[in-house]
């Protein structure tokens, strides 16, 4: 999540990085369905195709792992796997570093993928087949990638980076013991290339589109892709749907998602027994990253950012109730 000063729309600045690609004039009216958390995305069209600017602050990104990202998304697509593409800017670049009047920022444009989000689907048996089936796919084709230029963060870069983060906030004993508590868990898991690699980390509903034409999803937003366990992607995309499925029925779309899952990589019993683990590392990752975020404060600020913190807050409060705890 990007600091809370940065949330804020600004369209000149939007319009102004949009410059360094082709777009339709007329097509900067789709700004205003714009959203910004990790990144800043606003929509817009060229040849009247719609596509997705994304940019952020230098000061919030890492160029490597940027690059890394849009190097895995193109070696998904030479293996036909659904996935969002990249368009080149002007000068035939993917990754646009930009000085503006606003500071200095990096940005990249995508093409629309083919489908509807996963939760505006009806979540059928054969949908959530087809969910655990593209994750199980990238799994796979993780499994026997190399990247060639760059490589991104691991799990343990993201720990260290928890703990420089927290040296700011001495206060928060509890996440740090967390924090020492997960890196010493992981350490003692074995890597095997069977269980580890690079994964999306966000392979939640609302990154996963339903094509119903090619009944395949397509999948978007590799902002958070990591080297970690591949239980990982499999926690937070069950921890996902129990957002958008009925509690009665969570054990039997589980047992599809994990079923389709099956169909394309092998899934054993000791990765499901990290589960838990996975699930303490995204709590601890999020708290951290909206701890970051919030700490800046003003005077007279407007009501949904005010909300916005009391939903923070909240949100903070149930991701640091196992702080410390056993795992």
């Amino acid at each position: 999540m990007l600091k809370l000063k940065y949330l804020f729309d600004n369209v000149n600045l939007a319009e102004m990085l949009l410059g360094n690609w082709e777009y339709d004039k007329e097509s900067i009216d789709l700004f205003k369905y714009y959203r910004i958390s990790s990144n800043a995305i606003y929509p817009f069209q060229a040849r009247g195709k719609t596509q997705m600017l994304r940019f952020s602050p230098k000061s919030e990104k890492w160029q490597d792992n940027i690059l890394a990202e849009l190097e895995f998304i193109t070696y998904l697509r030479t293996k036909k796997y659904g996935v969002l593409e990249t368009v080149v800017s002007k000068n035939g670049e993917e990754l646009v570093e930009a000085q503006t009047p606003w500071g200095d920022y990096f940005a990249s444009v995508f093409k629309r993928v083919a489908g509807v989000q996963l939760n505006k689907t009806d979540l059928s048996d054969s949908i959530i087949f087809n969910y655990g089936k593209a994750l199980g796919k990238l799994h796979q084709l993780s499994s026997e990638y190399n990247p060639i230029k760059n490589k991104r963060w691991s799990y343990s870069d993201v720990l260290n980076w928890i703990q420089t983060v927290l040296i700011d906030f001495p206060n928060e004993t509890s996440a740090l013991m967390e924090t020492k508590l997960l890196q010493d868990y992981f350490d003692s898991i074995p890597i095997t290339k069977n269980n580890f690699g690079l994964i999306h980390y966000d392979f939640e509903y609302d990154n996963v589109f339903y094509d119903e034409k090619s009944q395949s999803c397509n999948i978007i937003d590799f902002d958070d892709a990591m080297y970690h366990w591949y239980a990982v992607d499999i926690e937070q995309a069950l921890y996902s749907l129990q957002d958008c499925i009925p509690a009665e029925m969570f054990q039997q779309k589980q047992q599809c998602f994990l079923d389709g899952y099956r169909t394309e990589y092998e899934l054993s019993a000791d990765m499901m027994s990290l589960l838990p683990a996975c699930r303490r590392f995204a709590n601890l990752y999020g708290y951290v990253r909206v701890l970051r975020s919030v700490e800046e404060k003003w005077e007279n600020e407007p009501e949904w950012l005010v909300n916005l913190r009391e939903k923070l807050k909240e949100a903070m409060k149930n991701e640091s109730s196992c702080f410390g705890l056993d795992i």
